[in-house]
C-alpha cells in the first residue's frame, strides 16, 4: 500500500468551494441572507490557514511550555465558546466551564497519550496538539447542550435533579448518535485521513476506536463536571 500523503494542489483545492458556491446560491434564492454563511466561510479559510501555519512552527519547535500554553488557550477558549447561549450568565459560569473542561478533557487526554498511546516525549505536539482539539471540542459541545438545556428546565420550574438528568441526557445525543453511526453512516476525520494517506484500515480502526472512547469519556465527565459545580448559579436565577 502507498504510504505516501497525497497533497492537493491549490488549483484542484478551488474546485471543493463549487458546492459551497450552490448552498450560497440556494440560501440567496430562497430568501435566507448568506452573508452569516459566507462569513463562517471566510472564518474557517483565514483559520485553518493560519493555524496550519502555527503548527508548523509549533511541532519544530517541541518545546513543553509551548505545548502547555497551546492547551491552556484551547480550554480558556472552548469553555467561553460553549456558554455563547447563555450571554447574560456568562460570567457567573465560566470559571465553572474551564474545570469541568479541564477535568473531563484533560484527564482523557493525559490517560490517552500516556498510556494508550506511550508517548515519547509526553508532550510530543503531534500527537497532543490533534488529540486535545478533538476532546476539548467535544467537552465544550456537550457543556453547551447541557448549561442550555439546564437553564431551561430549570426555568420551567423542574427541580435541579430532574432538569440535571435531562439536560445530561440531552448533551449526550449527539455523542451516542456517532457511536451508532461510525462505520455505518460515515468514516470519522481521523480514519478518513489515515486511509487517505495509505495507513492499513485495519489499523486505523485501532485509532479510531480509540478516539471515540476519548471524545464519549470526556464529553460525558466534561457535561456532568458542569452540570454539578454550576448548580447555585441556576437555580439562584429563578429564586
Amino acid at each position: 500500500m502507498n504510504n505516501s500523503t497525497h497533497t492537493i494542489p491549490l488549483i484542484n483545492l478551488a474546485f471543493a468551494f463549487v458546492p459551497v458556491l450552490v448552498a450560497l446560491i440556494i440560501l440567496y434564492h430562497w430568501s435566507i441572507k448568506p452573508g452569516h454563511a459566507l462569513y463562517a466561510i471566510m472564518r474557517m479559510l483565514i483559520q485553518l490557514l493560519l493555524i496550519g501555519y502555527l503548527l508548523t512552527y509549533i511541532f519544530a519547535a517541541e518545546n513543553v511550555w509551548i505545548i502547555l500554553m497551546v492547551l491552556m488557550v484551547m480550554i480558556i477558549a472552548s469553555s467561553w465558546i460553549a456558554l455563547d447561549t447563555l450571554k447574560a450568565k456568562r460570567w457567573q459560569l465560566y470559571k465553572y466551564a474551564i474545570v469541568a473542561i479541564a477535568l473531563g478533557g484533560g484527564m482523557t487526554l493525559i490517560l490517552v497519550t500516556q498510556s494508550v498511546l506511550n508517548t515519547e516525549p509526553w508532550y510530543k505536539p503531534q500527537i497532543i496538539v490533534p488529540l486535545a482539539g478533538m476532546v476539548f471540542a467535544n467537552a465544550m459541545n456537550n457543556v453547551s447542550l447541557a448549561a442550555e438545556r439546564l437553564h431551561a428546565e430549570i426555568r420551567n420550574h423542574v427541580s435541579y435533579t430532574d432538569a440535571r438528568r435531562i439536560a445530561f441526557q440531552a448533551s449526550m445525543i449527539p455523542v451516542i448518535n456517532s457511536l451508532f453511526a461510525v462505520g455505518l453512516v460515515s468514516l470519522p476525520g481521523m480514519m478518513t485521513g489515515q486511509i487517505l494517506s495509505g495507513i492499513s484500515p485495519l489499523i486505523a480502526a485501532r485509532y479510531q476506536i480509540m478516539v471515540m472512547c476519548m471524545i464519549f469519556g470526556s464529553s460525558a465527565i466534561s457535561a456532568a463536571c458542569f452540570l454539578i459545580l454550576s448548580r447555585s448559579v441556576f437555580e439562584k436565577s429563578v429564586e
